[in-house]
């Protein structure tokens, strides 16, 4: 319902001056999820098509904060090389988001993994870092993965940030699928950490049940964001800027959909409990698939349940 109608109203919500309610509910909204998360008051959010998106613009704000916020003026030719990590298990829009920032895949370096969540081995990260920086490389930001597509691997977080923390890293944290999860309160050891990075995306239009395209998109500065994307011609002026928010400043496109409508409907149609219950059984009907399939025979378990993810092998 709320899809047709996003279609209908065909809101224009690139600044607030053309789509005023339709910014007004994306704040309100994401903040409700932000909250249902238990994040810090200090991240504040909008809604991007998907977590490439996100996770692009977090990589252009990597090269730009690396390069004293010079590389959009000037180019990246004669910069220092710089450097983004990212555990073996990342997705493959990090991938791509490396490749059109110009950044370049040699320089995209893969953490090692380790342990049953499989996630990236901090002491490795240390001195990935620390090879890089003897070899005149300049370190630029990681990449964390909590629930990853492939197996569901999730990294140590807060290991992470403080690795981040050391070197002055920027620290973004791809939480597409399993961030969804992270509204049960039980569960949020697994992200443990998240609360320090400087940004997150969680796809509603994945756990949550949203129509795509709806990514959640968490900054900590939004500063950061909109001065590394955003573009000010005289026709994008907006009056009273410092007491509005313009989310087209915030992402790659300028044009955007009502896409906080979806995410409203979502949350008032089920409610937090609602979407908890869902998440709760889909993750125990997994764990119980999983050992009906353990005690027959000819099948292997080769990873466990990591959220309802787990994988086998039919001998």
């Amino acid at each position: 319902v709320a899809e047709h109608l996003v279609n209908a109203i065909g809101a224009v919500c690139m600044l607030w001056q053309t789509s005023p309610a339709a910014t007004e509910l994306e704040t309100r909204a994401v903040d409700w999820l932000r909250q249902a998360f238990g994040l810090p008051d200090v991240f504040q959010g909008c809604i991007q098509d998907t977590a490439s998106t996100a996770t692009l613009a977090a990589v252009l704000v990597m090269r730009e904060r690396a390069l004293d916020f010079t590389g959009n003026q000037t180019g990246l030719s004669g910069t220092p090389r710089l450097r983004i990590y990212c555990s073996a298990e990342a997705h493959s829009s990090i991938d791509r988001a490396v490749w059109f920032s110009g950044i370049g895949d040699d320089n995209l370096v893969r953490i090692p993994i380790k342990g049953p969540l499989r996630g990236a081995d901090p002491d490795a990260l240390r001195a990935l870092i620390a090879a890089d920086i003897a070899a005149g490389y300049k370190p630029a930001g990681i990449i964390a993965n909590v629930g990853a597509t492939g197996v569901g691997a999730t990294d140590p977080v807060a290991e992470l940030a403080a690795i981040a923390k050391q070197f002055d890293l920027y620290l973004h944290v791809d939480a597409a699928w399993a961030g969804a999860a992270m509204i049960c309160p039980e569960l949020r050891h697994l992200w443990a950490g998240a609360e320090l990075a400087d940004s997150i995306v969680v796809n509603a239009h994945k756990w949550l049940g949203a129509q795509t395209h709806c990514s959640v998109h968490f900054v900590r500065d939004p500063a950061s964001l909109t001065r590394t994307l955003a573009a000010k011609p005289d026709y994008l002026h907006t009056l009273g800027l410092s007491e509005v928010v313009n989310y087209s400043e915030w992402g790659v496109p300028l044009g955007r959909q009502f896409r906080a409508l979806k995410l409203w409907f979502v949350l008032r149609a089920y409610g937090l409990e609602g979407l908890r219950t869902m998440i709760r059984n889909q993750i125990a009907w997994s764990r119980q698939l999983c050992e009906k399939l353990r005690s027959e025979p000819g099948f292997e378990i080769i990873t466990e349940p990591n959220y309802s993810l787990f994988t086998l092998r039919y001998n």
